[in-house]
């Protein structure tokens, strides 16, 4: 059998319809920005890999890093043992995140970091003694697949065979639109009981939902009210976090700040898995205890995984140097450019940015759908043209490596105009 055979006889893909599904295309190496296929192909990496790589492909700095770590020590079990990098890029994280945050906590992912977030946070309240357990999510949410992290996410196709088994939250709208003194009107009347113990949610854009953006005032305006109600604020920044909101932290954004939050995704440098939750001493504090009961029972067979934590150091090193910053400038600069000139166009139903994520919404008959019938044949035309832009429906967005430079920038552009004007004329 070829590899493409055996891909097909043996491999089960994510967040893929196998019957019917494209054959995948093979890639044999990849380099800054550029994903090489086996047929010869090369296409611009324009969604970072699922918004994982930060620094561009094979990057050579963390390459030695994860090298020399893994000749010193490839993992040692983490209950009653330490190392080297996991200590460092703990000190390095509660230095550049914003608040008085204390404690780092290692997970495996995105998915793994919201799990312990939501469980810290019920805990809290349960160690102290208090009858806390409601938790407060905004529709549309994504954060993870695991069932904490599904529970908290909206309810949709995604997780049906599920949601009779999810525990209960109070969805609220997203403060956007007509739905703004809604959605503060909604969670003014949950916070009123004193019963919710938490309030997650993605700051400033909600990723899966299909870039859904919203202003840090309305964010401000929520966080204000939790805080006068003792409920506890957890900020999944998986995906806005490291710079991707044009700030470190999409937090960074505002005056209000979160418990507890969770990181993952941008943190290796699109090397390797890693979830990272983080909380301020008074959690902390709640499971500081005599009784071991109050401890916080949680943990990974990989947590603070040496290799993967020495990637995650290298990768900061990169992200906080002068010339990173300089990039990320002109990734928001050129954006900014790009849609102001194409959010006027017929056939764009809205046209967003924060940082160096934008998004384009196109005006098709369908309503917006990650199931909309136009995301396969975009994704095809973009690929056609060598680039890899994977459309959450109708919503085609770019959130590219910060290497990216100006001529592959125009690149990505040149096809997103491209699909605006030809789909436009079917």
């Amino acid at each position: 059998m070829t590899l493409q055979e055996k891909d097909k006889a043996y491999i089960w893909h994510p967040f893929t319809q196998m019957k019917g599904a494209m054959d995948p295309i093979h890639i044999e190496r990849a380099e800054g920005v550029h994903l090489y296929a086996s047929d010869g192909r090369k296409f611009i990496d324009a969604v970072s890999s699922w918004w994982v790589n930060i620094h561009g492909h094979s990057n050579p700095v963390i390459a030695e890093a994860i090298a020399r770590q893994a000749r010193e020590m490839e993992h040692v079990i983490f209950a009653g043992f330490t190392h080297t990098p996991a200590i460092l890029l703990a000190e390095k994280l509660i230095e550049i995140l914003p608040n008085d945050f204390a404690k780092v906590f290692y997970s495996d992912d995105g998915s793994t970091a919201v799990e312990v977030a939501i469980k810290t946070a019920l805990q809290y309240w349960f160690n102290k003694g208090i009858p806390k357990r409601k938790i407060i999510a905004f529709n549309d949410a994504y954060h993870g697949d695991t069932f904490g992290a599904m529970s908290v996410g909206s309810r949709s196709v995604f997780n049906a065979p599920f949601q009779e088994l999810l525990f209960h939250v109070e969805h609220i709208p997203v403060p956007i639109g007509n739905d703004i003194e809604t959605c503060i009107e909604r969670f003014t009347d949950i916070a009123k009981d004193n019963a919710a113990a938490a309030f997650i949610y993605e700051p400033l854009v909600q990723g899966a939902a299909g870039m859904v953006m919203y202003e840090p005032v309305h964010l401000e305006r929520l966080l204000s009210i939790a805080k006068a109600h003792n409920i506890l604020c957890i900020a999944d920044e998986v995906m806005t976090c490291f710079g991707r909101t044009g700030k470190l932290f999409a937090s960074d954004y505002l005056i209000s700040k979160p418990d507890i939050i969770c990181l993952s995704k941008g943190i290796t440098g699109g090397f390797l898995p890693l979830g990272v939750t983080v909380c301020t001493q008074e959690i902390f504090d709640a499971f500081y205890d005599d009784k071991k009961s109050k401890a916080l029972f949680h943990g990974h067979s990989y947590t603070a995984n040496p290799i993967a934590c020495a990637a995650a150091n290298a990768s900061l090193e990169l992200l906080l140097s002068s010339q990173c910053e300089d990039q990320i400038k002109m990734i928001a600069g050129h954006h900014s450019s790009f849609i102001d000139k194409v959010k006027s166009h017929s056939f764009v139903r809205n046209a967003r940015q924060t940082g160096t994520i934008i998004a384009v919404e196109l005006n098709t008959k369908e309503d917006s759908s990650y199931f909309n019938s136009i995301t396969k044949d975009i994704y095809k035309y973009a690929l056609d043209r060598g680039v890899l832009l994977r459309p959450l429906g109708n919503v085609i967005y770019c959130m590219p490596p910060y290497c990216i430079n100006h001529a592959e920038l125009r690149a990505v552009y040149d096809v997103m105009e491209g699909i605006i004007t030809d789909f436009n004329q079917k």
